[in-house]
């Protein structure tokens, strides 16, 4: 079932820029979750002391706190470092401070390099797709970043397939700078990029960054036990705040669970760990180039760094499609950022378009 993998790192796309198959997200920096700034620092120089040299972060995480712990922790490490970030999610209340604009574009590039205390972005990425921006004035001020010596790359986030294949043709109509990476949810449960989204990354040669390889928690080990206070406090937290995707009294969310039993079984028997399973499954697609791991300890985080050196075997992935089918999703619910723009949007679907 395991072998040894002797490629550390992976070369992000086409960009002949290699990366580290960890790639640290910043998420949890910050009052989100962790606002222990020593901590999180932490936790930053023992994923660079591993080899981890990819770090990811956003500016809405922690209204800007994430970027900059990053930036702090990793002063004197820079040149080592190949430092992403997202734009797009709202920061404040004024509508203008959000979404893929020229206008806010340039604004919170300079506020990300700001907090984080460097003169450039390695890779600067479209947290969201934006119906209301052609997706051509976002890659043209993209592309003026590249040439200002602000960004070295960008990139976009949770996008459809057909918007990949739009951005794509965008930049080669207008002779414009391209996205050269996608970053998708993906893990054991939420399967669902498998059937369309990973093959046109690979068709574009695009990098894949994908997002919570343990799916919000539920394969970080605690979800298919009652043991532990910790568990069920935090297990309690999220189906407060996301029910229709942790609230176990739910049709969708049992079958979650009896997946995530059926897959820590077959750890179990393999001789590792549910949390080094499950990344080493997204690790292992042809399309992947980064999981992003988001650890709250540095424990966490030492507990994951193995799991780029495990390879599945092919029996071993037959009984992990025996559990959730390939290009599937157990909940749909874990879908709902990727349902298409006509369901997602009332605007969209409405005879009357009604404005504000």
């Amino acid at each position: 079932m395991v072998g040894a993998d002797s490629v550390a790192l992976r070369v992000l796309g086409h960009t002949g820029v290699r990366v580290s198959a960890l790639c640290l997200g910043g998420m949890n920096f910050g009052g989100w979750a962790n606002g222990d700034h020593d901590d999180c620092a932490r936790i930053v120089h023992a994923a660079l002391d591993a080899g981890i040299n990819f770090i990811e972060t956003a500016d809405v995480y922690s209204a800007g706190e994430s970027e900059e712990i990053i930036g702090k922790a990793i002063a004197g490490r820079r040149e080592r470092v190949v430092l992403a970030t997202k734009f797009a999610s709202p920061m404040g209340d004024d509508p203008n401070r959000r979404g893929s604009s020229r206008r806010w574009i340039t604004i919170a590039v300079e506020d990300s390099l700001r907090r984080l205390g460097t003169d450039w972005i390695d890779l600067y990425q479209m947290h969201r797709p934006d119906s209301d921006t052609d997706v051509e004035e976002t890659i043209d001020a993209l592309t003026d970043l590249v040439r200002a010596g602000k960004i070295r790359y960008f990139g976009s986030s949770t996008c459809a397939p057909h918007q990949v294949v739009e951005a794509q043709w965008a930049s080669a109509r207008r002779n414009l700078g391209r996205f050269v990476t996608e970053q998708p949810p993906y893990s054991l449960l939420v399967r669902k990029a498998e059937a369309e989204l990973l093959p046109v990354c690979r068709q574009y040669g695009l990098g894949v960054l994908c997002w919570s390889p343990l799916a919000g928690g539920w394969l970080s080990g605690g979800f298919h036990t009652r043991d532990g206070v910790d568990d069920d406090v935090a297990r309690a937290n999220r189906a407060r705040r996301m029910p229709e995707r942790f609230d176990l009294t739910l049709p969708a969310n049992q079958a979650k669970l009896a997946a995530v039993t059926a897959f820590a079984a077959l750890a179990d028997e393999a001789g590792t760990t549910l949390p080094r399973l499950a990344v080493a499954f997204v690790l292992q697609h042809p399309a992947v180039t980064s999981a992003i791991v988001g650890p709250r300890t540095v424990e966490q985080l030492t507990s994951l760094v193995d799991a780029a050196t495990l390879t599945l075997d092919e029996s071993m992935l037959d009984h992990i499609d025996e559990i959730v089918p390939p290009g599937t999703t157990v909940n749909p619910s874990d879908d709902d950022h990727l349902q298409p723009i006509g369901l997602r949007d009332t605007r969209t679907r409405r005879r009357v378009v009604r404005t504000s």
